[in-house]
C-alpha cells in the first residue's frame, strides 16, 4: 500500500508544573488518516486503526505500511468509525504471539449507529474468525460520543467505554449501554460478578455509568486500578478511578458549562451517591487517549498517566502518587507542535509513540 506522504485543578490545589524540555518528539510516519488506535502485534510491527475505516500494519524495520483486509463494513459517521485496537494478551510481544485482536468500531444498524466490541485473529494481512462480541444498546442516528477505548485486566476481562451518544440522560439509564464502561469476559460473555448482573432493569454488561464520552482507558497491572479519561462539555473533562457499580454523575453533576451559555451543566458539582473525579480540567483540553507510563527511558514521565489533548494540542502528564490513587501534579508537553494528539503507545524500550489528527506518528525519546 502506498501511503500519502489547561487547566487548573481546583479541588486539590494541584499545580501545573513548568515544562522540562528533555523528551524529544520526531515524526516517524506521515500521510495517514486519523490514527485512532495503535497496538503492538509483534516486536517489529504496529497495527494502526484509521477512523475512516482502514486497519494498517506498520513494519518498522523497513517502514513498510500495508493495509489489512477482512474488516466488516464500518459506519463512518461524525465522530464514529474504526476506533480502538488492542492485541491480547497485553505485553505478548515480549513473550510470544498474540492470540486475538480486539477492536471497537461504529456499526450501522436499523435505527442508526452504535459502538461495537469485536475480536479477530490476524494471519499476515488478513483478519480471520471475526466476532462481534457486543453490539451495544446505544443506538442513535447522531454522530457524537461513541467512546471508545479498550483495556484488559489480569483476571480475563476486557473493558471498553461507550459515550452518551449526545443524549445526556442516557448516561443515567441502566437499560442502555450509553455513558458506561462495560466489562466482559474475553469471549464476550458476561462475568458473574459484574455489579448489575442480578439487578432487574439493568444491562448486565455495565460496570460503571454516568460517563459523558470516555476516550481514555488504562488498567494498571501494578495496582489493579482502572483509570478512565473522558470528555466534559465546555470545561469538566475528567480523570476517574473506575470502581464497580459506581455512578460518575453525568449529566446530573459536572464541572463543565453549557456550549450555548456560561451556565453550569447539571444540578451541582457534587451530589451524594455520585463519584467525584480524581482530576478535572477547566477549561477543557479534550482528552482523546490515555497511557500509563511505567518505562524508565523517559525519566520525567515515570509513574505518570499521559493523555493526548485534542483541543489544547499537547500531551498532558498527570504524575500519580506512588501508593495512593491521587494526582500530584500536571505538566504539558509538545504544545509547540500544535497537534491534536489522538493515540498513544509505549514500546519495550520505554519510548512513546503518539498519533495526531493530521495523520502523523511521532516518536518520543528521552534526552541523550
Amino acid at each position: 500500500m502506498q501511503m500519502r506522504s489547561v487547566a487548573v485543578f481546583v479541588a486539590l490545589m494541584v499545580m501545573v508544573s513548568p515544562v522540562n524540555a528533555s523528551p524529544r518528539a520526531t515524526v516517524v510516519l506521515d500521510g495517514l488518516g486519523v490514527p485512532w488506535g495503535m497496538t503492538w502485534w509483534d516486536k517489529q510491527t504496529v497495527l494502526i486503526t484509521e477512523r475512516g475505516g482502514a486497519l494498517l500494519r506498520w513494519h518498522q524495520p523497513d517502514n513498510r505500511l500495508e493495509r489489512v483486509s477482512g474488516l466488516p463494513r464500518v459506519g463512518v459517521q461524525g465522530q464514529g468509525g474504526l476506533l480502538d485496537v488492542r492485541a491480547y494478551p497485553p505485553q505478548h510481544w515480549q513473550q510470544g504471539p498474540a492470540q486475538w485482536l480486539y477492536i471497537t468500531y461504529t456499526k450501522q444498524v436499523a435505527d442508526g449507529f452504535t459502538t461495537v466490541l469485536a475480536r479477530a485473529r490476524l494471519d499476515k494481512l488478513q483478519l480471520q474468525d471475526w466476532q462481534d462480541l457486543l453490539v451495544t444498546r446505544a443506538v442513535s442516528d447522531g454522530g457524537r460520543h461513541f467512546g471508545s477505548r479498550i483495556a484488559f485486566d489480569q483476571q480475563g476481562h476486557v473493558y471498553f467505554g461507550v459515550g452518551d451518544r449526545g443524549e445526556r440522560d442516557w448516561a443515567q439509564d441502566l437499560t442502555n449501554h450509553a455513558g458506561s464502561v462495560l466489562r466482559l469476559k474475553l469471549d464476550g460473555s458476561v462475568p458473574d460478578d459484574n455489579p448489575f448482573v442480578s439487578r432487574a432493569g439493568a444491562l448486565p454488561e455495565i460496570y460503571s455509568y454516568g460517563h459523558r464520552n470516555p476516550q481514555g482507558l488504562v488498567y494498571d497491572e501494578q495496582t489493579g486500578r482502572l483509570w478512565l479519561m473522558e470528555h466534559g462539555p465546555r470545561g469538566g473533562d475528567e480523570l476517574n478511578l473506575v470502581l464497580p457499580g459506581r455512578n460518575y454523575g453525568w449529566p446530573v453533576i459536572s464541572y463543565g458549562k453549557e456550549y450555548w451559555a456560561p451556565l453550569a451543566v447539571g444540578e451541582a458539582t457534587s451530589k451524594p451517591g455520585m463519584e467525584q473525579p480524581a482530576y478535572y480540567y477547566d477549561p477543557s483540553i479534550a482528552p482523546g487517549s490515555l497511557l500509563l507510563y511505567r518505562g524508565s527511558r523517559i525519566s520525567a514521565w515515570q509513574g505518570s498517566l499521559l493523555a493526548g489533548a485534542l483541543k489544547l494540542t499537547h500531551i498532558n502528564q498527570l504524575k500519580l502518587h506512588a501508593t495512593q490513587a491521587k494526582v500530584l501534579r500536571e505538566q504539558r508537553w509538545f504544545e509547540d507542535q500544535r497537534e491534536r494528539v489522538r493515540s498513544l503507545l509505549e514500546d519495550a524500550a520505554g519510548r512513546v509513540y503518539f498519533g495526531t489528527d493530521s495523520g502523523r506518528i511521532y516518536l518520543v525519546d528521552g534526552a541523550k
